[in-house]
């Protein structure tokens, strides 16, 4: 349970902040320029404002100039001009650091508090700031499943489960590859021609798209499940609670209950579910001079602290890698962190976890779904599902030629 912050806390953390920033050397000089897909204008704005505070400029762009994961990498690729990357998630950070990118290298740093972020790094080069997954939620009152308990032992059982649920309507955007991720876990097979997934498992986020329910005007799947139109959906959790907050003041159907819940619950799957952690690297720029690696290094630092990521957490609703940092915010690990992480598990018959797994496989993954028309918006326009026997795997697994 989030714990509640009184006067003096609040206080002690203002003052810490304060502290932090007149004691560090000034770094100001230096325009930091930072890229990342953790950057809502609000998130921009208070980043921008809190660094000024603690003597760093920063340049960083909102999602209304680059928005998602694959935008951020590849502007910072195409620019050459970054000094720091946060956000993405392991899969894309395995890539990062083992060099996929032409124009960014990961510079070693490692920060001072690196011995507080437990497994969510990747030693002497990345550091996890903020973790969050994706879930798995079912109304249990009158518009869900009226009392029944969900248990699954795979994320994929959803497609038997009997009730209705919610799925994307497009093959890209990082909720929905990582919703796509947790589905296909409990069928990698390194030795199959189709992406490393059996073919069984193509079939079955088939029957994910063709029996679930569309909503065009709905981008994630919390709403619907709100309005009663579907019986379990899938969300992220960084912005849940804050979310099911919100609508209980002005939805008709609302989900009761936050850290307690009333109507709703977490569907209980045995396998757990897909984690990511957003990091922070600290980019080679060799147009840098070493005081200006310094301030960036400094900021990379500032930002993963424990008090600036209690400011972070507090603001946006997020849940931090930093233990310190954890221990002051919550009394208890919520619920929505408490569920196991299969993406740092290994995949059996290979040495990658499940996460640097998806990494290997994402571009043919996106390539088959898109090639073979996966997650129509329009249902009355589905495509035909495909012959399974009869498909060229090698094909389909390289993107489709432009018109």
């Amino acid at each position: 349970m989030k714990k509640l912050l009184t006067v003096v806390l609040v206080l002690a953390l203002a003052l810490s902040l304060v502290a932090v920033s007149a004691s560090a050397e000034d770094y100001s000089g230096y325009t930091i320029r930072i890229y990342s897909n953790s950057n809502s204008p609000e998130r921009v704005t208070w980043l921008i404002d809190a660094a000024a505070k603690a003597g760093f400029t920063i340049s960083l762009d909102d999602n209304s100039v680059i928005s998602g994961d694959t935008a951020a990498v590849q502007a910072a690729n195409e620019n050459k001009d970054a000094d720091i990357i946060f956000g993405l998630n392991e899969v894309r950070w395995s890539q990062l650091v083992n060099g996929t990118y032409e124009n960014l290298s990961v510079m070693d740093w490692t920060p001072s508090w690196a011995d507080k972020v437990g497994e969510y790094k990747f030693d002497g080069k990345a550091y996890g700031l903020v973790i969050q997954n994706i879930l798995m939620l079912y109304r249990n009152d009158e518009l869900g499943t009226n009392g029944e308990a969900l248990h699954f032992a795979h994320w994929a059982d959803l497609v038997d489960c009997g009730f209705t649920w919610y799925r994307q309507n497009k093959v890209g955007g990082t909720t929905n590859m990582n919703t796509n991720n947790a589905l296909l876990y409990a069928y990698t097979d390194p030795e199959s021609p189709a992406g490393g997934i059996s073919v069984d498992g193509w079939k079955m986020l088939w029957n994910y798209c063709a029996n679930g329910k569309v909503f065009p005007d709905d981008k994630y799947g919390l709403d619907p499940l709100i309005r009663g139109d579907v019986q379990v959906s899938t969300f992220y959790s960084s912005s849940l609670y804050g979310n099911i907050e919100a609508a209980e003041e002005t939805a008709e159907n609302p989900l009761r209950g936050t850290l307690e819940p009333e109507n709703w619950d977490l569907v209980d799957i045995d396998d757990g579910t897909y984690y990511i952690a957003e990091y922070i690297g600290v980019i080679d720029n060799p147009n840098r001079t070493e005081e200006q690696t310094e301030a960036v290094k400094a900021f990379a630092d500032w930002f993963g602290s424990a008090d600036v990521q209690i400011e972070w957490s507090d603001e946006f609703d997020s849940y931090p890698c930093n233990e310190d940092a954890v221990a002051e915010l919550f009394d208890e690990v919520p619920a929505i962190y408490a569920i196991p992480n299969f993406s740092l598990n290994k995949v059996e018959g290979t040495e990658m976890t499940y996460a640097e797994y998806v990494g290997a496989h994402s571009s043919e993954w996106t390539n088959i779904m898109t090639n073979l028309g996966f997650f129509w918006a329009d249902s009355a326009a589905a495509p035909a599902e495909p012959d399974w026997d009869n498909l060229d795997w090698a094909t389909l697994t390289q993107a489709a030629p432009e018109a």
